[in-house]
């Protein structure tokens, strides 16, 4: 696989989880690394101490991506230390598990906000930089947009519309050699599952039952796949939602 020694990319979400498994990764071929956070500082900066400590290059920027100005601030920061960002990988997102009558208006703009319009701010973002000529954008959006599981309707509502996204995006920034692809994780053992109780629970045991791999996934499953679509290995790949769930579907 090519390496990526060339590129500034910017990682959204990465303070800990999926996140923190692609940043990782993604500094493992070369890249430098921008680890995007919210609120946790000190899971970021842990990330970022991990990849110097195997020679990589990476910065910690807090940034809320639903803001216009926190998404300015966050490419202005990579460009500052790195020069252009030419991969971007949208991860972070806000994931509710709840029956419908349990949603309320002030949970929809919360997940909507971060997973969709904050999808949106930082493609436009990394698309107004006016120096780049190619790009690698990586959505991560969720098997349940296959599977969908009950108690999931808005958070798998929002990464079906990132799916939606993604491809329209696609053709819009394929001209300017840009690419958009997605990918849907499976579920995975990380720090929010191990959370909400699902690592060790009946419903992780029927899911492993009904994947083909017959495991849950772990963040460093997907690292090599973000990697493989932000290399010039996968220049002819551009709209493709790609299912990473061992086959569970």
């Amino acid at each position: 696989m090519s390496s990526n020694n060339a590129r500034t990319a910017i990682v959204t979400g990465a303070s800990k989880g999926l996140g923190a498994g692609i940043a990782k990764a993604l500094a493992g071929t070369g890249a430098a690394v921008v680890v995007n956070y919210r609120v946790d500082a000190e899971g970021a900066e842990r990330v970022v101490a991990d990849i110097t400590a195997k020679g990589g290059r990476a910065i910690a920027v807090q940034a809320d991506v639903a803001g216009g100005d926190d998404v300015r601030r966050l490419f202005d920061r990579a460009r500052e230390v790195y020069g252009p960002v030419d991969v971007l990988v949208n991860n972070a997102s806000v994931v509710t598990f709840a029956p419908l009558s349990d949603i309320t208006e002030e949970e929809f703009q919360r997940e909507m906000t971060t997973n969709v319009l904050g999808t949106i701010l930082t493609t436009q973002a990394l698309a107004a930089q006016d120096d780049i000529d190619a790009g690698s954008i990586i959505n991560i959006s969720t098997a349940g947009t296959v599977s969908h599981p009950p108690y999931a309707s808005l958070y798998v509502a929002s990464k079906s519309a990132v799916n939606a996204f993604t491809v329209i995006t696609a053709k819009e920034l394929g001209p300017r050699g840009i690419r958009v692809n997605a990918i849907m994780p499976g579920p995975s053992d990380t720090e929010g599952t191990r959370a909400i109780g699902y690592v060790g629970s009946e419903q992780e045991a029927q899911t492993i039952a009904a994947t083909p791999l017959g495991r849950t996934g772990t963040p460093d499953d997907y690292g090599p796949l973000v990697t493989f679509l932000a290399s010039d290995d996968t220049r002819w790949i551009t709209g493709d939602v790609i299912l990473a769930s061992g086959g569970m579907r």
